[in-house]
């Protein structure tokens, strides 16, 4: 009998000792799915405990229990930054900034101020569910914040916060922009190619020249498509069109990647 005709509560067991991720989420996925009081009532409990495993069990359910809108979410928001006034250890933090990241749409001034304290935490994978957090937030403080991080070692931190001010964040000021040049050279290409979309987001046509540079080399992912698609300039035409050719006698190239390349090309030859 599959886990769907479970009742919640032996799911709630089951996930007391599950002893594999996969398993984990998909008991987790599963409660998510049935968004009622009972379930919401006992995962609540559940992030309330004292037990960090316990608590982090609750955190996960209610992070995207039911959707547009989440059950009960302003409870969930409100007990969220209750337990970020407490010590929390470094699991908790890192699934409460990810249930935070699932339900930031209305967050308050305060609230940003309460989470951005930890942008300076020595522990990498704190820094990058906080850059989840504040992501797509409205407010001159978190965009600051991830202006911050999208400089951090790290590069998954550096890529997310770069993805955070040049695709989820709509404001255009030079700060942004400044940012996202700094990104421009990035050693790690995903970062690099976040800045090359935000810039272009932003009318930016002096990416263009790096555009064409990564166009030229052939190693670029689809996120450049996007940048293409937004800037409209059919001087990408020649490089697009070489790199097809190129593309269909390399055995090594995924069909996938050939098929966006061939929409950019047709999108922009309209």
């Amino acid at each position: 009998m599959g886990r769907e005709n479970w009742t919640s509560e032996k799911i709630f067991e089951r996930l007391l000792n599950n002893k594999s991720q996969k398993t984990y989420w998909n008991n987790i996925s599963e409660l998510r799915k049935r968004a009622n009081n009972d379930v919401f009532n006992q995962a609540y409990v559940f992030a309330k405990s004292k037990i960090n495993k316990k608590k982090i069990i609750g955190i996960d359910i209610l992070a995207q229990l039911g959707f547009d809108p989440r059950l009960r979410q302003k409870e969930t928001i409100k007990l969220y930054f209750n337990l970020l006034e407490e010590n929390q250890n470094d699991d908790v933090l890192f699934s409460l900034f990810f249930g935070i990241s699932h339900n930031n749409e209305k967050l308050t001034n305060n609230q940003v101020l309460q989470l951005i304290k930890f942008k300076n935490s020595k522990n990498n994978d704190i820094r990058y569910s906080l850059v989840s957090a504040i992501s797509g937030v409205d407010n001159p403080k978190a965009i600051e914040t991830l202006i911050e991080l999208s400089e951090d070692n790290y590069s998954s931190i550096r890529n997310w916060a770069t993805f955070g001010i040049g695709t989820l964040c709509e404001r255009n000021n030079d700060l942004i922009v400044k940012a996202l040049w700094n990104r421009i050279k990035d050693k790690h290409q995903e970062t690099k190619l976040e800045a090359i979309v935000g810039l272009a987001n932003r009318k930016q046509v002096a990416v263009k020249e790096q555009i064409i540079e990564e166009l030229k080399s052939g190693e670029y992912g689809t996120l450049l498509f996007d940048a293409i698609e937004t800037l409209k300039d059919k001087d990408f035409i020649p490089h697009l069109e070489n790199n097809l050719k190129s593309a269909k006698n390399d055995s090594g190239i995924k069909e996938e990647w050939i098929v966006d390349l061939k929409q950019c090309l047709n999108k922009l030859s309209a």
